[in-house]
Order: C-alpha cells, then sequence, then structure tokens
C-alpha cells in the first residue's frame, strides 16, 4: 500500500475515534486537537503521493509553498510530479476524496445525532456532494477548472485553506458545546457559515462541469 493511501485511512480512522470520544464525553480539548491532526494529515497524504513519485526530490516545504502559499515555480515543480502520480495510481485520487467525504459525514451524522445540527442541513450537505462529485467526477479534476467563479470560489489557495479553517472551527466548537455546554448561538452562527461556504463551493463545482459541456 502506498504510503499517501495508508495516510488517508489513518487520518479517516482518526474521525471515527474522535466520534467515539464524543459520545463517550471524553476531555473535549483532546479530541479538537485529534480532529485537527486529522485534517492536517490532509494535506501530508498529499505531499506522500508527490513525494513517492519524485524520490524525496519534493520536499515538505517546496509542497508546502506550491500547495498553499501559491509559490509559482514550485507549485509548477509538485504539478509535474502529481501528473505521474495520477498516472501511476488509478485510484489514489478517489481513496483521497473517498476519505474526505467519510471524514466528513461521520462529523455531520455525529452531530446531527447529538441535536446539535438540524437534520434538513446533513440532507442538502449530502445531496450537495453527491452531484458535486458526479459532476466533477464526469469532469476530471479540480486542476482543470477554466471559469474564474470556479478558480476563486473552489480551487484558490485561499478559498482551500479558508473552507479548511471553518470546517475545524465549527466541528471543534461542537465538540466543546456537547461535552462542556458552551453556547449553542455560536454553534449555530459557525454551521450556517460553514454550510453556505460548501453550498457555494459545490456551485463553482456544477457551474464548471455544466461550463465545460458546452465547449
Amino acid at each position: 500500500m502506498r504510503l499517501a493511501d495508508a495516510t488517508t485511512l489513518f487520518r479517516t480512522a482518526l474521525i471515527f475515534l474522535v466520534a467515539y470520544l464524543v459520545l463517550t464525553k471524553f476531555p473535549g480539548y483532546v479530541t479538537v486537537a485529534i480532529i485537527a491532526i486529522a485534517m492536517l494529515l490532509d494535506a501530508v497524504d498529499g505531499y506522500f503521493a508527490v513525494w513517492e513519485v519524485s524520490k524525496g526530490k519534493v520536499g515538505f516545504g517546496m509542497y508546502i509553498r506550491g500547495a498553499a502559499l501559491g509559490d509559482k515555480k514550485a507549485r509548477e515543480e509538485i504539478h509535474k510530479y502529481k501528473l505521474e502520480v495520477s498516472k501511476l495510481s488509478r485510484f489514489g485520487a478517489r481513496i483521497d476524496i473517498a476519505g474526505d467525504r467519510v471524514a466528513e459525514y461521520v462529523l455531520w451524522i455525529l452531530f446531527t445525532y447529538l441535536h446539535l445540527i438540524p437534520l434538513w442541513i446533513l440532507l442538502l450537505v449530502v445531496v450537495r456532494h453527491s452531484f458535486a462529485d458526479a459532476f466533477m467526477g464526469a469532469k476530471g479534476t479540480s486542476s482543470k477548472m477554466k471559469s474564474r467563479f470556479a478558480n476563486v470560489v473552489y480551487k484558490s489557495n485561499a478559498s482551500r485553506g479558508a473552507i479548511n479553517i471553518v470546517k475545524f472551527l465549527t466541528f471543534g466548537y461542537l465538540v466543546l458545546e456537547f461535552v462542556y455546554s458552551y453556547p449553542m448561538i455560536v454553534g449555530y452562527a459557525l454551521v450556517g457559515i460553514l454550510f453556505t461556504f460548501i453550498m457555494l463551493r459545490g456551485a463553482a463545482e456544477i457551474y464548471e462541469s455544466a461550463l465545460s459541456d458546452r465547449d
């Protein structure tokens, strides 16, 4: 098994551990720290995939500069190896997406079960991901996005970073809300922000896919 895929499976397993710890009301700050580790590993598995193909030529610093900080030279170097990754690993990118979806669904379902998130939000998130993934799966990958709307709302480093920060703040706060009875109003506000962000990014994916059909 590739190191990248093993990392994906490990970070996904961590989310199931998070669910168990929340249900048993384990100290909330420890649980939030595990969520942070799982989310950070989402970047690490991508790095491992490139690192393996480049035979160590791409260091973690270069990967962060290219993938997160927008360094053009580093990004071009990484993209070259990502193309090789896609050729050598038929299911690698899909395993990564599957890990993302499983982890996210576990948290949405968990907090809906605990009555911290309305059921209708969970249902709409599932519908959004189902349609967006289907459209993007037919198109290819997000790296092929052409429209300005999709590049700004979905593909840009700012958007990717922001959605991860909002996810961490939202799910981390919901843990503290359940374990320590933090104010619910803050949780509702964070869920609303995250839900809006997810829907906008979903709209960008579907819009981009529909645009490509006209080309």
